[in-house]
């Protein structure tokens, strides 16, 4: 089996980026990767994500927003997640389920077991075997969006109110699993996060 990695942080906390550097690393590492991203990482997944992102759909219920992503998600895992495992190569995937329960459980106000227990159908039980969050105050990474002219998505549009509570449930996340998860300062310059990610890898590498 190979190894499954996830990148998880708001929009604008540079997470894309590290997740291609890291791909890019790990190749030269000899290894076998695939980088992929959520909503997506498949033909069916590109599809829900333009319905997810589009600015037009505002009167999106809660739990459809939810029921497409995991829809994506199931599809992404299916199709290329654990084929890619099976066959012995690391995936980076640039977020996973930990946005879903961040965004539309604490950010939303959904309730986290309900959402979790249909996280874990849409998955297969799949759970990555490192998780890197991209820890930044919300103002600053919605700053960061605005000036680099980047896709300005339906997620983006929301308060800050809610981008407050979508970084409190990150923390909560991270906190209650230690042991997948690390936390690290997005707040500073590309090359000095991505060292920080590759010591965060370290472990793993080891294992591999």
């Amino acid at each position: 089996m190979g190894s499954f990695i996830t990148l998880e942080g708001p929009d604008g906390s540079g997470k894309t980026t590290q997740a291609q550097l890291l791909a890019e690393w790990l190749r030269d590492q000899g290894h076998d990767v695939i980088l992929t991203r959520e909503p997506g990482g498949t033909e069916i997944g590109n599809q829900i994500r333009d319905t997810l992102h589009d600015t037009d759909n505002a009167a999106m219920d809660p739990r459809t927003e939810f029921l497409l992503y995991s829809a994506s998600r199931a599809q992404h895992v299916s199709e290329l997640i654990l084929p890619s495992l099976a066959a012995g190569k690391f995936v980076v995937s640039d977020r996973y389920a930990g946005s879903s329960l961040a965004y539309q459980g604490y950010g939303r106000g959904l309730d986290l077991e309900m959402l979790q227990e249909i996280t874990d159908f849409a998955t297969q039980g799949l759970k990555p075997d490192l998780t890197l969050y991209f820890d930044i105050a919300p103002g600053e990474g919605l700053q960061r969006r605005l000036i680099s002219g980047e896709e300005w998505n339906r997620m983006d549009a929301e308060a800050l109110a809610f981008h407050r509570r979508v970084r409190a449930g990150y923390l909560e996340l991270a906190a209650a699993e230690e042991d997948r998860w690390e936390i690290l300062d997005a707040n500073r310059p590309i090359k000095v996060v991505q060292s920080d990610v590759r010591v965060a890898l370290a472990a793993l590498l080891g294992e591999a």
